[in-house]
């Protein structure tokens, strides 16, 4: 996991900027996917355990991400 410097962007190093810019990357595919799931109405009327729903997320956003 990588963690986000904080700090003005001028006063950051260049291996700290190049982490910040590679977490912003890893954290906008997370983003996207997610919205996508959340645009989803039929995971809001799922009735099923958790374990099932967690595997059917997981597909989707395979699938999501295969795709883009």
């Amino acid at each position: 996991m990588i963690v986000p410097f904080r700090g003005k962007h001028e006063n950051l190093s260049a291996g700290k900027r190049a982490v910040n810019a590679a977490h912003a990357k890893f954290r906008a595919v997370g983003e996207q996917a997610m919205a996508t799931l959340k645009g989803w109405r039929l995971l809001r009327k799922l009735r099923c355990s958790t374990n099932r729903i967690t595997k059917i997320v997981k597909a989707v956003l395979a699938l999501h991400l295969a795709s883009a």
